[in-house]
């Protein structure tokens, strides 16, 4: 496992199509993605869905425009959360917060 290394989404993307590219299912690339990058791996459904959008023709592994406010967490959530019951998981966390996993992740 690389321990120096954090990977951004876009790294996480590209190793995706890599993965796609090579014939490799959804679950095949996540197991090897979760090998490397451990918790830092998208979840399944993710990579289901960039899976999807590969083999519909589109390779872009950009973020598209999206409309609305952002989602964005505050630190004081988190930390309230993290007071209360610090033995729960980032999921936990997030489901507690509308959030992702890796969203949590990124604030821990």
């Amino acid at each position: 496992k690389i321990s120096s290394f954090l990977p951004n989404k876009q790294h996480l993307r590209e190793a995706l199509l890599f993965c796609f590219n090579l014939k490799k299912s959804a679950a095949e690339a996540r197991r090897l993605l979760e090998e490397v990058y451990d918790e830092h791996t998208p979840s399944k459904t993710t990579c289901e869905d960039w899976f999807k959008r590969f083999r519909s023709g589109d390779f872009d592994t950009e973020d598209k425009e999206r409309s609305g406010r952002p989602k964005t967490i505050e630190d004081a959530d988190l930390q309230a959360l993290l007071d209360e019951d610090d033995t729960q998981t980032q999921y936990q966390f997030a489901e507690a917060l509308s959030m992702t996993r890796q969203g949590i992740s990124k604030h821990l």
